[in-house]
């Protein structure tokens, strides 16, 4: 009896990879199959492994035959298991993040989908992907690997005009931001502009966006609540910038938002057919995918980027807008996407790469790293990181959630360190007060190898949200 008992190193032998499927095959064999002889019994888990689909209504081998599959089609959806191989994934700052975010990565790249994965040293806990996760996936998209606030982004117009120019005319700013920029719900009747972007024949060949151009068009321009903002600021250039431009000081306006209304619902209504189709253990739902061969796969892939183009479509005209009020031209304007997922090469294979606060960066991207209200952000150039999946942090990260910042501080300490530190603030409340993120210096530290620095952006006249 035990000369013919299966034992792990004997399935190494034919090919059993994983830890699950290896116990399962231990278990079943030597229960319900002791009639064998030790050849017969691997020379069944070995078609197991080969042919498992024929083995799926089999009364004992169904559960290995599940877990080989690593998916069950019901009339509800497909049952999909995590995978147990091990699949490790570069890890930037391990000790700026916790060990929930870890985790929570951890579980993401288990997915049977997923191929490669990174945190960035930003990175925190959110829903799905951490904030600062990176995923890199075969053929499918995962609606929470790219966020609510789809196509999220930085948007920066450098000015050739003394950085004295801010001190002289900051009357004349203030009244501009507070004038030609809208933050949180609702319309802006006042502001509501034509854009190439309403034109999008998504508009009409995708049923959920033929419902939400209303709130598109009514949004237009604006920028979100939480930590979105517009600033005015010095930006520093030094000698050897990648710009063309001349060392020295210029005026910058920085603005951070996403995709309002419009990619909160695509992301609301895409993540709830995931759900239902893409059925996942306790503790991964958010991580439901879409299959990009699927119908609704497809419809989610063309609403993201739209939502992505409308994000930029906003930025574009805020900056027009402020522009043209104060009578400036920029000389210069970079921008990047954080919430977003783009098809590219890796290894070979064309791979679906999710950055859900991550700043992508390929060799020469250029694009914004900001801090907090009160300390310089950075413009910077990518590596081409392979560990990183071309990927960098999107800001300093938060250290307190916003709950706890604002039961952390009061408003007269957040106004005390803004006079300190000579900073106007417009709006804005102390669930973004600058305490409650991580120092980006220590975080720019932990990137050297994915990032080049071009430059700083020095915050001045900051317009948020009122809280």
């Amino acid at each position: 009896m035990s000369k013919s008992k299966i034992k792990g190193k004997d399935l190494k032998k034919i090919n059993y990879k994983s830890d699950r499927a290896k116990s399962l095959a231990i278990n079943i064999i030597n229960s319900d199959f002791k009639h064998l002889s030790k050849q017969d019994k691997l020379a069944l888990l070995e078609d197991v492994l080969i042919n498992p689909k024929d083995y799926i209504k089999h009364v004992s081998l169904v559960k290995l035959a599940e877990e080989l599959i690593g998916k069950i089609k019901t009339n509800h959806g497909t049952i999909y298991h995590l995978d147990n191989i091990e699949k490790p994934f570069a890890i930037y700052g391990n000790k700026h993040i916790t060990h929930d975010t870890v985790r929570q990565m951890a579980t993401a790249i288990q997915l049977p989908i997923s191929e490669y994965g990174a945190l960035m040293p930003d990175a925190h806990v959110g829903y799905g992907l951490p904030i600062g996760g990176v995923l890199a996936a075969r053929n499918a998209v995962l609606p929470y690997g790219v966020g609510l606030d789809i196509g999220c982004r930085m948007s920066l117009s450098i000015y050739d005009v003394p950085s004295e120019f801010i001190k002289r005319n900051s009357y004349q700013i203030k009244t501009a931001l507070k004038e030609q920029t809208h933050f949180g719900i609702g319309k802006i009747e006042k502001h509501n502009l034509d854009h190439e972007i309403l034109e999008r024949n998504e508009f009409n060949e995708i049923e959920i966006l033929r419902q939400l151009k209303g709130k598109a068009q009514n949004q237009l321009g604006s920028s979100g609540s939480g930590n979105h903002f517009v600033e005015f600021g010095t930006v520093e250039l030094g000698p050897e910038n990648a710009f063309d431009l001349k060392e020295g000081k210029y005026v910058g306006i920085l603005a951070h938002s996403g995709s309002r209304g419009l990619g909160a619902s695509i992301a609301d209504y895409y993540t709830k057919v995931a759900k239902r189709v893409c059925l996942l253990p306790n503790g991964a739902q958010h991580l439901a995918w879409l299959d990009l061969d699927s119908e609704a796969g497809q419809e989610y892939w063309l609403a993201m980027n739209l939502a992505g183009d409308y994000a930029k479509a906003c930025h574009d005209t805020i900056h027009y807008r402020l522009s043209k009020t104060l009578g400036l031209k920029p000389v210069l304007h970079i921008e990047n996407h954080h919430n977003f997922a783009w098809k590219e090469q890796i290894d070979g294979q064309e791979l679906i790469v999710h950055r859900k606060g991550a700043t992508p960066a390929a060799k020469g991207q250029f694009g914004i790293i900001p801090a907090n209200m009160i300390d310089p952000g950075y413009i910077v150039s990518g590596k081409g990181d392979g560990a990183s999946l071309n990927s960098a942090s999107h800001g300093a990260g938060r250290r307190l959630s916003r709950k706890k910042a604002k039961d952390s501080y009061t408003g007269s300490e957040l106004k005390k360190l803004l006079n300190q530190n000579k900073i106007t603030l417009i709006g804005g409340g102390t669930e973004e007060a600058p305490m409650a993120y991580k120092n980006l210096e220590e975080v720019m530290g932990a990137q050297k190898d994915v990032i080049n620095i071009e430059g700083k952006f020095y915050p001045q006249i900051v317009r948020m949200d009122k809280q």
